[in-house]
């Protein structure tokens, strides 16, 4: 699931609103921290509420957006990104995936050399994509 979130500013005073979350606003120096810290703040927000037993509301789609006029989004002037909705649930789940043999053998040895298991590896590696670490 994915939001959509509308960007503004200029260098060095970025914002991320996402219309569908009340209030919610993320800052950072660069588009690209902006962007990260909101994903990351969505991620603990969608988390907390899921401990709790909460729901979490839907998206709506891009054109309910768009013609929504409290959403307020300028084209000219504003940028609209998709921003993933990542829920870390604590429950550990077995999955198979297929690997290049070398691939596996290269993910091994980092693993090995940062004292993490493969598994602990692929996840950490999979969410900093994710979260828009490179």
């Amino acid at each position: 699931m994915y939001y959509y979130a509308i960007v503004d500013g200029k260098d060095g005073d970025w914002r991320v609103r996402v219309p569908d979350l009340k209030d919610f606003l993320s800052t950072g120096r660069t588009v690209e921290t902006a962007i990260t810290n909101a994903t990351r703040e969505i991620s603990e927000w969608a988390t907390d509420l899921v401990a709790k037993g909460l729901i979490i509301s839907p998206p709506r789609d891009l054109m309910s957006l768009v013609e929504d006029s409290e959403v307020a989004f300028d084209s000219a002037t504003q940028s609209m990104v998709l921003i993933p909705l990542v829920i870390i649930r604590g429950r550990v789940v077995k999955a198979n995936i297929s690997l290049d043999a070398g691939s596996l053998t290269s993910i091994d040895n980092e693993a090995k050399r940062r004292g993490l298991t493969r598994s602990a590896f692929i996840v950490d590696a999979a969410l900093q994509r994710i979260f828009g670490q490179t």
